[in-house]
């Protein structure tokens, strides 16, 4: 039997490459994921609406939100909540550290 809830660390860059209040895509284990800075913490989302076809790192960020570039919707960057319509749904988010310098993605 097989653990599915295993999580797997994904090499995406160094923090340098993730500047201030900035939305950046990569991807980590096959899955796209906008990575985000906050000051000195890195969060990842789903790179995807949970509205329609917009990526997040597309978006405008203020606030320590992403609006959709397409509907214009707030997700909460810390943790994938939408916070106005015409939002419905959350957005995934994913555990991002920092390890000898590197930065991680857990996917």
């Amino acid at each position: 039997m097989s653990d599915t809830s295993v999580i797997e660390w994904h090499d995406v860059g160094v923090p340098e490459d993730f500047p201030d209040n900035g939305s950046w895509p990569v991807v980590a284990g096959g899955v796209e994921v906008a990575v985000f800075r906050l000051g000195d913490e890195l969060f990842g989302l789903r790179d995807l609406c949970s509205h329609g076809a917009a990526k997040l790192s597309d978006g405008y960020v203020e606030n320590d939100c992403v609006e959709c570039p397409l509907h214009q919707g707030l997700f909460d960057i810390r943790t994938g909540q939408h916070q106005c319509a015409p939002l419905t749904e959350p957005v995934k988010a994913f555990p991002v550290r920092v390890v000898a310098g590197r930065v991680q993605v857990a996917v």
